[in-house]
């Protein structure tokens, strides 16, 4: 056996699969789908055929050209971290059928009940499979080396909605014999059930698979976007509003790296408890709430996310251990989408806040600096417990180190090159870099490539933002630990973006009664931006505001995204008994409103120090 993929038991002597058809049945009152999916491979395979899941109950393997029964065993040892390799011995075998159910606590599904919801009189269920989390909704080769089109009829109660990452089909009543062993047909075809039917004709890694289920509504913002929530209106016409300007941001990254590949560029705004910023699935990109902000910044977790359209999606990691192949050129790109359409001192201010969280993340991993490295070895290694800025940040800094060598419009013309050559691929580090050498000869004597790549803290080339706005901030930032507060004047042209920076960049230490002073004169702690207010909060936490802490367990409790929940439950873990204790409870009250995602990394956080 030779594993392609730290993260996947797929055996790189057995053929991907390439087509993936399924049949969903969603049952709400047990938090489960009863589903079947037929697996297409590259050629006929004989032997065993390793996949990986997590949490499936598997009821039969079948060959649907024969319908003969094919042996499959599903191992009974559960890795942490990968789950459970089903075995499937095949004869000359390019399909196979597979019939099984979720478990109530998959890890890739989050199922709301009414009272979780807007409206609280339907429930709601939706994905986050990246990064190794589609094995918890459907059997597959979970790795994104492995490239599959798809297409899915999901079938639900006909007041609810189904949404995907793909073409939509049609909406219509359930077909006898269409549910592929799914469940029962006189379940599938029962009365008060509809049946969504989607298609995705791009090959695409198995972790952007991603459906939502619910009383969904909609709005047009452009000729190819529309904006999706729950079905009511506020929530809707706000969102509609932030993203008004997404066909202008479609057109400056057709400019910057070429024709936008996927045909329709929707948002859907999730629930509170979406545990991201925002997510990347092709056609439709999953967002959490908190990008709403009413003042159009929250367009910049867009412009990241459709830069996910070149940079993830078009070209993608081979392995998490390549992951900054995604994430430092997505953050690139999104900057310069940023830069054109919002104005230089805006990315400058991003590029800022971004540097400052890399050196954050420097202090982070301390003592494990193998990730402060961009190519990492994540053998053993859950994804999602190293999730950090480095892949963003330093990969940013990477790219933004050639760009300044060999000059920005040489670099454009480079990485639409790199797109154009590489598109619909999955690559690694190494095919970057040869790339990279092959199409900018002597670029290895100006720029230490293995230093980037391999070597772990910041190189010296790397640089912070030159802007005199980012400048001014950070100064005023330094005359706080000399007890200077901003004036009204110095912060009156500021928005959300500005005083992030300015908070980032305090002392994780002051004087309480500084912190208090700051929150009594800008009202910090009540900003409807959660980045202003849980960078106060945590200013807070680190000064032993106690009086700060009903708004800690408050904003805890009302959002799900880890950008938020890491650092608030890191600062409080890092205090006194009492503030452990603290942490501890709001987590106890607080678990089941959070994606299963999420969960796992709080009850880390608390583990490390508790």
């Amino acid at each position: 056996m030779a594993p392609i993929d730290p993260h996947s038991f797929t055996d790189s002597t057995h053929p991907l699969t390439t087509h993936i058809s399924l049949s969903l049945y969603f049952d709400f009152s047990s938090s489960t789908i009863l589903s079947s999916a037929i697996l297409t491979l590259s050629h006929p395979h004989t032997g065993d055929l390793l996949l990986d899941t997590r949490s499936l109950t598997i009821t039969s393997v079948i060959d649907p050209t024969n319908n003969t029964q094919i042996p499959f065993s599903l191992s009974p040892d559960v890795d942490h971290i990968k789950g459970q390799p089903l075995t499937v011995s095949v004869t000359n075998c390019s399909k196979i059928l597979i019939t099984f159910v979720t478990s109530p606590s998959s890890s890739a599904l989050q199922w709301l009940t009414p009272p979780q919801t807007f409206n609280k009189k339907y429930p709601f269920v939706y994905t986050q499979c990246q990064s190794i989390h589609a094995r918890s909704i459907f059997p597959c080769q979970d790795t994104p080396t492995s490239r599959v089109r798809y297409n899915a009829k999901l079938n639900v109660p006909h007041q609810l909605s189904g949404v995907m990452s793909a073409k939509h089909v049609e909406r219509r009543a359930p077909v006898k014999g269409e549910g592929m062993l799914a469940c029962d047909e006189l379940l599938w075809c029962a009365d008060g059930r509809i049946v969504e039917e989607f298609v995705m004709e791009q090959p695409i890694p198995p972790y952007l698979f991603a459906f939502a289920v619910g009383e969904i509504g909609c709005r047009e913002v452009g000729p190819r976007s529309k904006v999706f929530a729950e079905a009511v209106g506020s929530v809707l016409d706000s969102a509609a509003k932030e993203f008004a300007g997404t066909e202008d941001m479609i057109r400056v990254g057709e400019r910057l790296f070429g024709e936008y590949d996927w045909e329709r560029f929707d948002l859907l705004v999730l629930p509170p408890s979406f545990p991201y910023g925002g997510m990347e699935n092709p056609r439709m990109v999953f967002l959490t709430p908190t990008v709403i902000k009413g003042d159009a910044s929250g367009a910049q977790v867009v412009a990241h996310e459709l830069a996910h359209s070149w940079t993830g999606n078009l070209i993608t990691n081979k392995t998490n251990d390549h992951f900054w192949l995604n994430e430092g050129f997505t953050t690139y790109a999104e900057r310069r989408i940023v830069e054109a359409v919002q104005g230089e001192d805006i990315a400058a201010l991003n590029i800022g806040i971004g540097w400052k969280g890399l050196v954050d993340e420097m202090e982070r991993f301390k003592d494990n600096t193998e990730f402060t490295k961009l190519l990492t070895n994540q053998e053993g290694v859950d994804p999602d417990d190293v999730y950090s800025q480095v892949p963003y940040e330093k990969g940013f800094q990477f790219l933004w180190r050639i760009e300044r060598q060999i000059g920005r419009a040489a670099f454009d013309e480079f990485l639409k090159k790199y797109i154009s050559a590489f598109k619909f691929q999955s690559i690694d580090t190494h095919t970057f870099l040869d790339f990279l050498k092959a199409n900018v000869p002597g670029i290895e004597n100006d720029i230490d490539l293995k230093t980037w790549t391999e070597g772990t803290g910041i190189p010296p080339d790397a640089m912070e933002p030159v802007s005199n706005i980012y400048t001014k901030i950070v100064s005023l930032a330094h005359e706080f630990k000399q007890g200077r507060m901003p004036s009204e004047e110095e912060v009156a042209s500021w928005h959300g973006q500005e005083w992030e920076l300015y908070l980032e960049n305090l002392p994780k230490s002051v004087e309480a009664s500084q912190v208090t002073a700051l929150d009594c004169r800008y009202r910090l702690s009540e900003s409807k931006d959660y980045e202003v207010k849980v960078a106060f909060l945590q200013l807070a936490i680190g000064s032993r505001c106690n009086e700060y802490y009903n708004v800690v367990e408050k904003t805890l409790k009302e959002v799900g995204r880890m950008k938020y929940l890491r650092p608030l439950y890191t600062a409080l873990v890092q205090g006194k008994e009492e503030e452990k204790i603290f942490a501890q409870r709001v987590f106890a009250e607080a678990r089941e409103t959070y994606h299963p995602i999420a969960q796992g990394v709080v009850e880390c956080i608390l583990s490390k120090h508790l």
